[in-house]
């Protein structure tokens, strides 16, 4: 789904895409050191206490789940 959305924006400002992609993987590096720091996403039709949401800049919106001490991201969401 990264790859996608930084293909989508290049189309538009690749200076912009470098930005979104690093920003991006910076926050999913990071949860690496705190996962529960986000909340879950309570919403209908999504298992409760399933995926935990993290918004990043102004309109994505990353779900991701922890297992065993292990972070999965499920799903990189363009909000706009």
């Amino acid at each position: 789904m990264l790859v996608g959305h930084a293909c989508f924006l290049a189309q538009k400002n690749t200076a912009a895409t470098h930005k979104i992609k690093n920003d991006l993987m910076d926050a999913i590096h990071f949860l690496h050191q705190l996962p529960e720091r986000c909340p879950f996403l309570n919403a209908e039709f999504i298992p409760l206490n399933k995926y935990h949401k993290m918004f990043v800049e102004k309109w994505y919106l990353i779900l991701y789940q922890i297992k065993d001490q292990t972070v999965y991201v499920d799903y990189i969401v363009d909000c706009r």
